[in-house]
């Protein structure tokens, strides 16, 4: 099967390269980090450098082409919308037209439940639930990117896609990798109650969602899918946990989420100021996701798709920390 993978420098777009190079699929690589595809080139798989933004360059990578995985994204809490924009939507716009143009048999999109966010807690939501007012420029512009993918369905595009909550594993740069350093400058306290529950993805589970999205059946198609583990933990017990296994003091200051919600409001405000506009060391989107509680219904991937996460939580938690510590 020939098979493109945007954003295959990224976390999940080089584990979903693996596996299909691995499985024997001829797979063509696409990023914008020289370094990572030189990585891939030397596993002997095709990569190609190229910015979604050139519209040319991506109908070109189409050609002959049978499966695109859009995995590629700006996914940040903070930054100029223009910024999320041009790499969110306007990236995908050139990637439906790449395969339309080239006759694509079908599109797999990796979407983002943080379009379910409005700083609340939320339990079990499903897909089919009314969408909040996006309270980020990445949430604003990566559903502007599933209209755009719904637009292409409707003029006969085959595509499917997928919301995968909080992808954890090796290899992970975003989600333990940014809390580890907070545990172990002693800083991080805990945010509200520390009860809320939380769901967690395990990397390779989301490979196998993409993979059962490429070979789903005809009904699937035009819909997206809510993926996680289907195993809600209580996130400040996991935090434990990792202290535990790196030797760690546990975090013991409580802050209640009120507290919190405005220290990082004043912090949002005064980096707002700043020229460069960095991100603030504190969010209110940051301080909403440790402090209040976020799963979602699977049931649809499970029933149409027959997703069935393989690697638990338990498992997932402890081939990352071997990773961790191997390279740290």
């Amino acid at each position: 099967m020939k098979s493109l993978i945007t954003g295959a420098t990224g976390f999940l777009g080089g584990a979903l390269t693996r596996r299909l190079h691995n499985m024997g699929w001829d797979v063509t690589a696409l990023g914008r980090n020289a370094s990572k595809l030189d990585q891939l080139e030397s596993e002997g798989i095709r990569t190609h450098q190229l910015d979604l933004k050139d519209k040319p360059g991506m109908a070109a990578a189409c050609k002959n082409q049978e499966i695109v995985f859009h995995c590629a994204a700006l996914p940040s809490p903070w930054g100029n919308f223009e910024a999320f924009y041009q790499a969110n939507v306007i990236g995908t716009r050139n990637v439906i037209h790449a395969c339309e143009e080239n006759k694509v048999k079908r599109l797999v999109y990796v979407s983002t439940p943080s379009l379910y966010f409005d700083y609340k807690s939320k339990i079990n939501v499903k897909e089919t639930d009314e969408l909040p007012e996006p309270v980020s420029n990445y949430a604003a512009t990566k559903l502007l990117a599933e209209e755009e993918i719904d637009k292409a369905f409707a003029n006969g595009l085959a595509a499917i896609a997928i919301r995968p909550r909080a992808i954890f594993g090796p290899g992970d740069t975003v989600i333990f990798p940014r809390l580890i350093p907070r545990l172990q400058s002693g800083r991080l306290p805990i945010l509200g109650g520390g009860e809320n529950i939380v769901d967690l993805t395990y990397i390779e589970n989301v490979v196998d969602a993409l993979l059962l999205c490429a070979e789903s059946p005809a009904s699937t198609l035009g819909k997206k899918y809510n993926i996680s583990n289907g195993e809600p933990v209580k996130i400040w017990k996991l935090i434990e946990r990792i202290c535990d296994e790196l030797n760690l003091p546990h975090p013991k200051r409580k802050i209640s989420y009120k507290t919190a919600n405005i220290a990082a409001t004043m912090l949002e405000a005064l980096y707002t100021l700043i020229p460069t506009h960095p991100e603030p060391p504190l969010t209110r989107i940051s301080v909403s996701m440790m402090a209040n509680s976020a799963t979602l219904d699977i049931s649809a991937a499970k029933n149409e798709l027959g997703y069935q996460p393989r690697v638990s939580v338990e498992e997932g938690v402890e081939r990352f920390l071997k990773w961790w510590k191997e390279r740290n």
